[in-house]
């Protein structure tokens, strides 16, 4: 068509588009976190971030939340992450800064917690002179990360950033290292937004095989004694609302691991609560006795299998996850199932549906003698023998009283297991503590993040006093800025679940766990005099009837953390327990033989 034609298209000049603002790189770090819908951070600054810290201070949509110690701002992060569902980030400063971050990072990946780190590193051309405060930082977090960026350059901070945002979030979350060196902070360059994500090799599979699902529906419809075996990935996924679907419409029994409690409604009655090393006596024996389990994120955890290799002997597995790394890393699945749990939950919903329509299954057997277990050996404690409190009446008056909108950040240790255990977790995102790496120190910081995402609910820090004096000096940032969590120290003057080992496994002989905080006049620390010198408002209570206003107090105290002191009984033991490295058919024999195992379970 000739150029003069009427009807040709006639040439028009290029669309002006507004060049890329140029700004510097610490303002690049601060704009990208705005537009990625960043709302509160953690850090704790130094010489090689303070470059980011200067723009930090003008923002109007990103709250900084000073921490006193950089762990502190990684276990916020995390708290703030698992609380809301949405990513977490934490800033600190390069060498010590950076390292102190390394024990949080290292815990959100072993409970693939979404997770971002940023940190300043010292100019690039000291880098490998052991330059003051320098910290291989990317070489140390490697194993422990998704991904770390070593960001030398002021043009790569959006992708980078962007990338570690994308990262973090999708597949099975977990956490990313944003390494930037402070020349890369303080040159300028044009900022672009989007920035191109280039990931080669990152492709999280999210839709399932077809052929593997109707496979594991097949099973499912023709087991006699399956398990719904849930795991952390359930929330992780956004999947409890999908998996009552699926679990409902199956009729089979549901166990929810440490890390995915309030996966599953506690109060269902298709719940038989939780598996593992400190599981109830149904959960424990379901999984054992099983001919089928479907894993739905869960990995086959040592501490819920006991000795792997004698781990429900007669099942087939149906193993579902989003990282193809799991599935038979432990236990060899009969039918993998590669894919977003979310989505894997609808599809296996339907095609049991149909499965199901052809052959009814039937697990009335199964149920008669699940059940017959619920009322042989319902969960409970032996009360104290010494007149100081029973840790397990503490906490469940906590969680009856407190109820299932509340949040409850756990320390690690025997209160850890008594909180999962004695609380009612009715919903996703109520329960969260440190599983596979157990941090001692989680509980305070976490609840802190917890209540900067979630202020409108009631957050419990359920804290030992071995685990509280390794991060308490977070009250502190609580108070300052306004972040009113409630902490309950459960005070048995000792660290408790190494001396519960010692009790069982080194013929009582208690070596070095007597920490002298609670119990006669010697209290050091006195836990009621540091919580008040840090501003908070602190009760200390000995007597089972000052339990209740103690609590009602903290849960009416919004102004200020709360700061309880129950001193409660050495001598509490956390039961049921399968001993390590053995089989969980131990429990079956510890019922049938031992009367003491009787007496855990009065």
């Amino acid at each position: 068509m000739s150029i003069d034609s009427p009807t040709a298209a006639v040439p028009r000049p290029p669309a002006r588009t507004a060049p890329a603002p140029v700004m510097s790189g610490a303002q690049a770090v601060v704009r990208s976190l705005d537009l990625l819908g960043v709302t509160d951070v953690f850090g704790l600054p130094g010489g090689a971030i303070m470059p980011v810290y200067d723009p930090l201070m003008d923002d109007e949509h990103v709250r900084h939340i000073l921490v006193r110690h950089e762990q502190g701002a990684g276990h916020a992060a995390e708290g703030y992450a698992a609380a809301s569902g949405k990513v977490g980030v934490a800033i600190a400063t390069s060498g010590p800064g950076a390292t102190n971050l390394v024990t949080a990072i290292a815990d959100a990946y072993m409970d693939s917690v979404p997770l971002v780190c940023i940190t300043g590193q010292v100019f690039s051309t000291l880098m490998g002179t052991d330059a003051f405060q320098e910290a291989d930082i990317v070489g140390i977090t490697m194993p422990i990360t998704k991904h770390s960026f070593l960001v030398k350059t002021a043009e790569e901070i959006p992708g980078a950033i962007a990338a570690a945002f994308e990262i973090a979030s999708t597949g099975r979350p977990g956490p990313v290292l944003v390494d930037i060196t402070k020349d890369a902070q303080q040159a300028e360059a044009p900022f672009v937004w989007p920035p191109k994500i280039d990931l080669p090799g990152y492709r999280p599979v999210t839709k399932a095989h077809g052929k593997q699902i109707q496979a594991a529906a097949q099973l499912l419809a023709t087991a006699q004694k399956p398990v719904l075996y849930v795991g952390g990935g359930a929330i992780r996924a956004n999947a409890s609302a999908e998996l009552k679907v699926l679990a409902e419409a199956t009729g089979a029994p549901v166990v929810t691991t440490l890390m995915a409690r309030g996966a599953f409604p506690d109060s269902h009655e298709q719940h038989l609560g939780m598996p593992g090393m400190h599981g109830t006596v149904p959960a424990v024996l379901a999984l054992q006795e099983s001919d089928l389990i479907v894993s739905l994120g869960a990995r086959f955890d040592d501490r819920v299998t006991g000795k792997a290799s004698l781990f429900a002997p007669n099942a087939q597995v149906v193993h579902v996850d989003i990282d193809p790394a799991e599935i038979s890393k432990i236990r060899t699945a009969d039918v993998p199932i590669v894919g977003d749990l979310k989505e894997v939950l609808v599809d296996l919903d339907a095609a049991f549906r149909a499965a199901d329509a052809e052959h009814p299954h039937d697990y009335t057997e199964w149920w008669t003698y699940l059940n017959g277990l619920r009322e042989e050996f319902p969960l409970g404690y032996t009360p104290t023998s010494d007149g100081l409190l029973s840790p397990q009446y503490v906490i469940q008056r906590i969680g009856e009283m407190t109820g299932p909108e509340g949040v409850y950040a756990s320390g690690v240790g025997q209160h850890q297991m008594w909180a999962a255990q004695f609380i009612k977790y009715e919903r996703p995102n109520a329960w969260l503590n440190s599983g596979g790496a157990g941090t001692m120190g989680y509980a305070v910081p976490a609840a802190m993040g917890a209540k900067v995402a979630q202020p409108e609910r009631a957050v419990w820090a359920i804290d030992g006093d071995g685990c509280f004096q390794m991060t308490n000096q977070e009250l502190a940032t609580c108070v300052i800025n306004d972040i009113p969590i409630k902490v309950a120290i459960i005070n048995n003057s000792s660290l408790g679940m190494v001396r519960q080992w010692q009790t069982l496994f080194f013929d009582g002989r208690h070596s070095n766990t007597d920490l002298n905080t609670g119990h006669g006049t010697r209290r050091i620390p006195d836990f009621v005099k540091l919580a008040e010198a840090y501003g908070c408002l602190a009760i200390r209570v000995e007597k089972e009837d000052e339990i209740d206003a103690a609590i009602q107090l903290a849960l009416d105290t919004n102004d200020r953390p709360v700061v309880i002191d129950f001193v409660v009984s050495a001598d509490a033991m956390v039961w049921p327990m399968v001993p390590q490295g053995v089989s969980n058919s131990y429990v079956q024999y510890a019922r049938d033989h031992s009367p003491a195992f009787a007496e855990q379970e009065d």
